[in-house]
């Protein structure tokens, strides 16, 4: 049975979406034992379903390096040191991410091999049923050459160990197609992958592309990983709004609405965000899943389902055979 250990502190919406989300989860499934870390108080309804860890500090966002270090009785801190000492297998958090990249690398740690580990998020296409996978989406801030070409290689061997595919596509995030378009960290990225003479590098695309359903993985700094994965989220939610507000500004188009239910149905399924599930630090030695600081206790389901599915997958076994880890 998989072990999962739970961060039940730190996201904007309190421990009590956690507490609802696991439930929810529990419900369903009996596949997974876990171990919820967070003020006991607020988790008696998981008493005789889960684990209880008492932890009395949060690790908050503006904490330094460290601060985080220090912080030993914060629910993240424990949470994963659950993970580090190989008690679960994984863990989810809707914390700072600063923390949790920090505190992942330092005692989980990064596959050897590996220079930084990247939140990577398998994102929804025009094409129903294909997920373009964007990493760095957040982790850092900056990175240099090396780092994105490793983003690249990293994505390729996830993707095709998740979904059994052996011609990946992957491609840079730029502002244009051409060669010698893009930042320069990108234009030295993008010469170093042509140099290696990847069959699976496809070159740059630009951020409007990039869900057209061609695209399996895109590789890109943090920075410009998580600006575009909030655009994203941002203009499907504003789009999401708008629809609803056209449907029902009078009785005919309440009435179009009715007719046009199935369809919208369909809509929401695909973009509506509490769907998504988070992004996990590819490069670490477990699955560390990092949910959306304000999730709804929907989306940290969902958050823990796609650990749960990234644990089942083959992806950590693959980097390590990518870069030679034998154990």
């Amino acid at each position: 049975m998989i072990k999962l250990a739970i961060d039940a502190m730190g996201g904007d919406l309190g421990s009590k979406i956690v507490v609802d989300a696991v439930l929810n989860y529990l419900k369903e499934h009996d596949d997974v034992s876990f171990y919820v870390v967070g003020k006991k108080e607020e988790l008696t309804e998981l008493e005789n379903k889960a684990t209880i860890i008492d932890a009395r500090d949060v690790m908050e966002m503006e904490d330094g390096a460290l601060s985080i270090l220090r912080k030993k009785e914060t629910s993240m801190n424990k949470a994963i040191e659950l993970v580090a000492d190989n008690v679960c297998d994984g863990i989810v958090s809707c914390g700072s991410t600063g923390a949790f990249l920090t505190l992942a690398t330092l005692k989980v740690k990064l596959i050897p091999g590996v220079k930084r580990a990247a939140l990577g998020t398998f994102m929804p296409t025009l094409v129903d049923g294909h997920f373009t996978l964007i990493l760095d989406c957040g982790a850092s801030n900056e990175n240099n050459a090396e780092q994105l070409v490793q983003f690249a290689e990293i994505g390729e061997c996830v993707y095709r160990s998740v979904y059994n595919k052996n011609d990946v596509d992957v491609y840079l995030l730029s502002n244009g197609a051409e060669e010698h378009k893009g930042c320069p960290e990108g234009k030295e990225a993008y010469q170093i992958l042509k140099n290696k003479e990847y069959s699976w590098f496809k070159g740059n695309i630009e951020a409007k592309e990039c869900l057209n359903g061609t695209v399996d993985v895109l590789a890109t700094g943090g920075y410009a990983g998580n600006v575009l994965l909030k655009s994203i989220e941002g203009t499907a939610m504003m789009m999401s709004s708008i629809l609803k507000e056209s449907l029902y500004m009078s009785l005919r188009t309440k009435i179009g609405a009715k007719i046009a239910y199935p369809a919208l149905k369909n809509l929401k399924r695909r973009i509506d965000p509490s769907k998504g599930g988070g992004a996990c630090l590819m490069g670490i030695n477990k699955v560390c899943v990092k949910a959306h600081g304000n999730a709804n206790a929907r989306a940290f389901q969902t958050a823990i389902e796609y650990a749960i599915s990234m644990i089942n997958s083959p992806m950590i076994a693959s980097l390590k055979e990518k870069y030679g880890t034998k154990n």
